[in-house]
């Protein structure tokens, strides 16, 4: 019974999958692909930036690094959490134990008060993570129009393009009533297409309409420790850098380790080579002195030799 059913369930599968084909393909040859909309045309990819950080032989840039993690305290941090990074761990961007020690302390964590035991701020330590602007999602949707602002320790990972999509997104905002791309303005295209109120135009945004404000608005909106100029690309780029340190801080290193991991791989191929003609040296392939094996090497079609009958010794009489 199995036998029977199993291919007749196989079949049926097989008809409705070509019944679906062959209806998809009907529906696009006479309506098309669907309605064009404003989100297809008009959002962009991001656009290209370059790191120390990029390619094979990339180094981290600690200067920028450390003025990135300085516009995500005095910009990100007030809508962001970062909840996977610890204090302890800005001595990889080159701080000193003193500095982290006293860049710890100048952040109010959540703590508990030993005399009363009730909930408090205290100044962070090194072991503290950094503390999120909100207590918990209720209240962040509530201050942000009804969207929960993403952590931001592994965004570059969890986002396609990680960098430059940081990047492009925060240096993106645009005036809808303007904006135009290859000569086709938005609002001659699409003139349905609105910001709702409490959203704000970025076309690097997938629907065009985010609810984060723009987070840099002015140059020298943060002064930088080391004296750099902060433009708005200056601190975009260097927040991206940061964010990209956050999402995986051994990414130098493993890159440094490939380089001999892959040398000694090499090595090794190499000399399990030599060892396989050292070992397999005495040994000769045995030769067939009637040279077959030459004749089949060679492609030749090896039949055996038809014999020669003597038609006269084997009539039924003996007679020639």
């Amino acid at each position: 019974m199995i036998r029977f059913v199993g291919p007749v369930i196989g079949l049926g599968f097989a008809f409705v999958v070509l019944l679906a084909f062959v209806v998809g393909a009907y529906t696009v040859a006479t309506e098309g692909w669907g309605e064009e909309t404003a989100e297809h045309e008009f959002h962009l990819a991001p656009r290209h930036v370059e790191y120390e950080h990029d390619g094979v032989f990339g180094t981290w840039d600690y200067a920028q690094l450390q003025r990135g993690y300085q516009v995500y305290k005095e910009v990100c941090s007030a809508c962001h959490s970062m909840k996977l990074v610890a204090f302890r761990n800005l001595a990889e961007l080159g701080y000193s134990e003193a500095e982290v020690k006293a860049e710890a302390a100048s952040w109010q964590v959540p703590g508990i008060d030993p005399g009363t035991g009730e909930a408090n701020l205290r100044p962070g330590t090194p072991t503290d993570y950094l503390p999120r602007p909100y207590a918990n999602n209720v209240a962040a949707a509530a201050a942000n129009n009804n969207a929960v602002p993403p952590d931001l320790s592994l965004i570059t990972k969890a986002r396609e393009h990680g960098p430059a999509y940081v990047y492009s997104l925060v240096t993106g905002y645009r005036d809808p009533a303007t904006y135009a791309v290859d000569g086709h303005a938005l609002r001659e295209e699409f003139p349905d297409f609105t910001t709702p109120t409490g959203l704000y135009f970025n076309p690097y945004f997938p629907n065009l309409n985010i609810a984060m404000a723009p987070p840099l608005t002015a140059n020298g909106q943060v002064t930088y420790a080391d004296g750099t100029i902060s433009t708005i690309d200056q601190m975009a780029k260097d927040v991206s850098a940061f964010l990209t340190w956050t999402a995986e801080p051994t990414m130098v290193k493993r890159k440094q380790t490939g380089w001999p991991v892959l040398g000694f791989l090499l090595f090794a191929t190499v000399l399990a080579w030599f060892a396989k003609k050292q070992v397999w040296a005495p040994v000769k392939p045995v030769k067939r002195k009637d040279g077959l094996d030459r004749d089949l090497e060679g492609g030749a079609s090896v039949t055996a030799p038809q014999a020669t009958v003597d038609t006269a010794h084997q009539h039924p009489t003996g007679e020639a």
